[in-house]
């Protein structure tokens, strides 16, 4: 299955192709319950476990893209607790050839109702799960870093420095 396209995005890819590298603003929630478990979701694009994420749409607030994509790919509210750091995601060439690199905001966040189950409420989620970070899924070493870096609970968020 590809990946759900935003609009702009699709429009932008239109009128430079697939071989331009695009630079993206991506969300992504480390999501951690009342146990300290943390949910993933098995995405149907790749089949790899990875945090709940998303390009943000224009003007979109970070907090709120963050909030809006968790409850659609898995039924959930959240809080947006903090800012856990700032990375820069290696270049990616999607399923469909198009190429892509994201600034990836990782928020740290907690469910608003810790009774509410996940699921997988949309088409780019296979299966979500919980899983305490001991015991993750096999997880790209830049999933695993973004988990680790809300985990840690700083009070700054972390980047790379120069």
């Amino acid at each position: 299955m590809d990946l759900v396209i935003p609009a702009f995005v699709a429009a932008l890819r239109a009128a430079v192709g697939p071989d331009h590298l695009l630079w993206l603003p991506g969300v992504n929630a480390v999501i951690r319950d009342a146990e300290g478990r943390v949910l993933l979701h098995r995405r149907s694009d790749t089949g790899e476990w990875s945090l709940l994420s998303g390009i943000l749409d224009p003007g979109e607030e970070p907090a709120a893209g963050t909030a809006r994509e968790v409850e659609e790919e898995t039924g959930i509210r959240v809080v947006v607790e903090r800012l856990a750091g700032v990375t820069v995601s290696p270049e990616v060439r999607h399923p469909g050839g198009d190429r892509a690199q994201y600034l990836e905001l990782v928020f740290a966040c907690r469910p608003v109702d810790p009774h509410q189950v996940a699921h997988a409420a949309d088409e780019e989620s296979l299966e979500v799960g919980w899983f305490t970070p001991e015991a993750l899924p096999p997880v790209r070493e830049s999933v695993r870093k973004r988990i680790m870096l809300a985990l840690a609970d700083e009070p700054r968020a972390y980047f790379t420095p120069v």
